[in-house]
Formats: structure tokens, sequence, C-alpha cells
């Protein structure tokens, strides 16, 4: 089975250092093993969204030649899709409706604990909930070896639609990454836990799970994610050899001097031809004092 990845971001800002380790470690895991390498841009959240943001991810990764295979994929797009499998499932009573508040799953002990599941509620100001009869506590990485997920997280029947009509993550993802032939994920640590639920979807669809491969995090001396949320600064569009020479040595990359002085593609190609997953930190966060505006 020919290798299929993708690097999958969500158009809430511009593209950070963060972003750019995530979407190398991808690229590169997929141009090693000779492989497509899709991207798609997760914009399911217009209210978190920054106008221009797509258009401004896409012109980094190209100033990065970071040069993706066919078309890139628009969640928005593919919103009659997930709700065509959220309909499936009602009606084989595998999803319900769900009127529970977040304030109120606190208060019950910070986990959602089925309150609505026998409650045979219409979609009036409700969630839709995806019923989860056989947890996933544990998945394989290709990297970190076997990893145990809280089992109160696992067994939640987690939602797949919100009660404002946006599509769940946890959904989306699924559906596109089997409907685009996607083989492994290669993505930051943060996403480590959810893995569990998308596992679930897999089964539940009759599908065969993908690999997972969780990279390190990079996050502030005080121990935050590099992220959109949290400022974090977009990388420089017009000088960036020094950004990708950073970001490669954060993946564990050792760099001889005639490559660190060499042309981006001739940098690239010496990364597809040395990457290995043995290189990689152990460590799921590490500290970077890096910054870089846009320019």
């Amino acid at each position: 089975m020919k290798y299929v990845g993708r690097f999958a971001p969500s158009p809430s800002g511009p593209l950070h250092f963060g972003s750019l380790v995530a979407a190398l470690g991808s690229y590169f895991q997929a141009k090693s093993q000779r492989g497509d390498w899709l991207v798609r841009m997760e914009d399911l959240d217009p209210p978190r969204e920054m106008p221009g943001a797509a258009k401004l991810i896409l012109e980094t990764l190209e100033a990065y030649h970071l040069h993706w295979d066919g078309e890139v994929v628009y969640q928005s797009h593919r919103h009659e899709l997930y709700q065509q499998q959220i309909e499936q499932w009602l009606s084989k009573q595998q999803a319900y409706y769900c009127q529970c508040t977040r304030k109120q799953i606190k208060a019950a002990g910070s986990y959602y604990q089925g309150q609505c599941r026998n409650k045979n509620l219409t979609a009036d100001n409700c969630s839709i909930r995806i019923k989860i009869d056989a947890p996933v506590t544990e998945f394989v990485d290709l990297k970190q070896g076997k990893i145990t997920l809280p089992s109160a997280i696992a067994a939640e029947d987690f939602i797949i639609k919100r009660r404002d009509g946006l599509f769940a993550y946890n959904l989306a993802v699924v559906i596109d990454d089997i409907e685009q032939g996607v083989t492994e994920v290669v993505r930051g640590a943060d996403l480590i836990e959810p893995t569990g639920r998308q596992i679930s979807l897999y089964q539940l669809l009759g599908a065969k799970p993908v690999q997972y491969l969780h990279l390190p995090l990079a996050v502030t001396e005080n121990g935050a994610k590099l992220s959109k949320q949290n400022h974090a600064q977009g990388i420089s569009l017009s000088d960036p050899i020094p950004t990708l020479i950073c970001a490669m040595r954060f993946l564990g990359f050792v760099l001889p001097k005639q490559i660190e002085t060499a042309n981006i593609d001739e940098i690239l190609a010496w990364g597809v031809k040395h990457w290995h997953l043995e290189q990689l930190p152990k460590a799921t966060q590490i500290t970077t004092l890096f910054s870089n505006r846009i320019s």
C-alpha cells in the first residue's frame, strides 16, 4: 500500500514555528517513503478563524518549498459528508441528542457519564454524541510506543456535532483521513489524547485505523505550547532558511555545515534522505526560545 500522509492546519492564524515542526515531520516521513503528502485545511470553526489565514498558510508552505500532492481539501466544503454519516448513526441509534452543558458536566465530575443516552431527545438545542461501547484505552505510537489513555476519557460518549451546529474535529478528521486514503498521521503530541476517540470512530466505520506518530511540542520557557491561541508569531516568508534549519534541528537532525549553507531545495532533499525516527527526541515537549515574525 502506498504511503499517504498529510498536514492539516487550522486557519486561526499564520503558520508559527510549532506548526512548521509538524509540517516538516509529516513531510519528511512521507517523502522518505516515497509517499504522497497532502494538505487539508481544517476550517471547521469559523468564529476562531482569522480572515486570510488559509491563504497565508499555503503561501508559507510554498515559501518553504513544502509542495503538497493533489488539491488542498477544505473541511468547510465537506459538511454534507459529515452530516450524512451522523444521520446514519442516528437512524441506527449509534448516536443520540444530548442537552447537557459544559457547566453541568463539570458539576457531575468533569466527564460526561451518559446522562442523555437513553432519553430519546430531539434536536432542539442539543449536541449529538456517539455511543462508545468498546472504549479504546491504548494504542501504539511509532515513536512513543504503547500509550495508555485515561479510562474516563476513553469511555466517554463524545460529541460529534456541537449544539451550535458545528461539526466536531474528531468526526471530521477521521472521515477525511479515510476518504483521502491517509495511511499514517504525523502530528504534535498535544493530540495524543483524542487518538483513542478517533480509533473508536474507525472501528465504528469498519475501517482500518491509520498509524500514528506524535512529534514533540515546541513550548515556551513557562511550558506553554507555541500556538495561535497563545499568540505565537508567524514564521518568516522572506528568509525561510534560518527558520527551516532551526526546525530541522528541533526534529533531531545534525546538519553538516555544507547543508546549512545550501539552498532550500538541497536542504529539504538532504532531510528526506537522512530522516529516521530514531533521531526524534523522546520527550513530548521541548522548550524553545524561537521567535520569528512574519516579514
